[in-house]
């Protein structure tokens, strides 16, 4: 079976909206065991449009559109859909008597064009809308599905729970699960290289390695009759990547980020961090505290990005300083054990470098950065070359210093299974 999406809008072409819901669409349609080969985006032009719903209907199952349901002129997706089907759109009552309700409800008096928006082709199911004003469509072809959903997210995705996802499992015998193995302080290219031979091989499950800001995702997939027989497939793959990669695994729940990871092995250990940060300007910090729990643990956090300020708040010498530069390797230890000690936590994190897009020099080019990690006094450094914008530079930094942050603290402590 397989599922192919159009999103339609403009302001989708032109960049002035990310295209979240394709993202949303293609995870549940494979979840649901459905094969999605193509996403088309499409603007707001009913020639156009036709053209890109006649092509997907000749190759594909089931059709998901999503936006142009809305009541202006522009909004040409079930207009556009009825006339290729060769179907009159006729009003669907209870959907205009949902809409006087939305609007009743808000003390708001609907404008012509909303009714529009209870125009249903002929022998369309109507989906119901509990956070909006367009109904969804579900329109049962001879060799294809149409399921036309709204634009906005949060009238999208309640949707797609509610009357979409049980209707396509009926439709299919397969589910497909998958599971991420989540690597930090090991590059692309080795981890792909660790996994060469287990991707090689693969059938079903499946292994694809994804490369982010400062780790490595593996995806493990499979497919089954139900989701126990998928899963069962995708444990021992799982196991055998533990086994390859060992700590570098920080996580294998989706939800858990190399943040969380980190604030976990604090909570378990009751152990507390400073952060003392320079070219990061206080990003390490607030990547820390978006995790909730933090305060229990997280004492402050510095911006010392002048010398000064590294001297008076941190205690780097002065004599480091001139003979070593700001940007080194001393710097970022002294750096480091001077949070510790001057601002009484068991673990801080230093950060020090250049961002660019000016600064650099040939023996310090823009992207060199120390980042440094202290431990109940034991301090570790890393010279770290980054590449990209200031930008790019920055956040690479942030994901290093938390990977070393991680790693020094289970040199120590390891009330924290690996990789769950």
């Amino acid at each position: 079976m397989t599922a192919e999406l159009i999103c339609v809008g403009t302001e989708l072409l032109l960049g002035s909206i990310v295209n979240t819901n394709g993202a949303y669409l293609a995870e549940k349609c494979a979840g649901l065991g459905l094969s999605c080969y193509f996403q088309t985006v499409v603007g707001d032009n009913e020639e156009r449009l036709s053209m890109v719903l006649k092509t997907a209907m000749e190759r594909s199952d089931v059709v998901i559109l999503s936006g142009g349901l809305g009541p202006t002129e522009d909004d040409l997706t079930k207009e556009t859909a009825a006339r290729v089907c060769g179907r009159a759109l006729v009003l669907h009552e209870p959907s205009r008597e949902a809409i006087g309700r939305f609007f009743e409800e808000r003390g708001l008096k609907p404008t012509d064009n909303n009714w529009k928006q209870a125009m249903l082709p002929e022998g369309a199911v109507a989906l119901d809308n509990h956070n909006g004003t367009a109904p969804g469509v579900i329109l049962e072809l001879d060799h294809t599905r149409l399921i036309l959903l709204p634009g906005p997210p949060d009238e999208l995705r309640p949707m797609f729970e509610e009357h979409v996802a049980p209707y396509l499992a009926r439709l299919t015998s397969q589910v497909i699960c998958s599971q991420t193995v989540k690597i930090c302080g090991v590059g692309e290219s080795k981890a792909e290289t660790m996994v060469k031979d287990m991707i090689d091989a693969q059938s079903n499950p499946t292994i694809a390695t994804y490369a982010k800001t400062g780790e490595v995702h593996i995806r493990v997939t499979a497919s089954g009759e139900d989701r126990k027989a998928a899963m069962k497939l995708v444990k021992p793959v799982v196991k055998e990547l533990k086994s390859r990669f060992g700590n570098d695994i920080y996580s294998t729940e989706e939800e858990t980020t190399l943040e969380k990871s980190v604030v976990d092995l604090l909570l378990a250990n009751k152990l507390t961090v400073t952060c003392a940060e320079s070219c990061t300007g206080g990003m390490l910090s607030a990547r820390l505290i978006n995790v909730p729990g933090i305060s229990e643990v997280y004492k402050s956090g510095v911006v010392t990005y002048s010398n000064k300020s590294k001297r008076r708040f941190l205690g780097v010498k002065k004599s480091t300083l001139q003979k070593h530069g700001a940007v080194s390797r001393q710097t970022a230890e002294e750096m480091a054990k001077g949070a510790c000690q001057m601002l009484k936590s068991d673990v801080a994190a230093a950060v020090t470098g250049i961002a660019g897009p000016e600064g650099g020099t040939e023996e310090k080019p823009v992207g060199l950065v120390y980042i440094a990690c202290c431990v109940k006094g034991k301090v570790t450094v890393k010279e770290c070359r980054f590449s990209g914008n200031r930008r790019k530079i920055r956040e690479a930094a942030v994901s290093a210093a938390l990977a070393l942050m991680r790693g020094c603290i289970l040199e120590y402590y390891s009330k924290v299974t690996f990789g769950k």
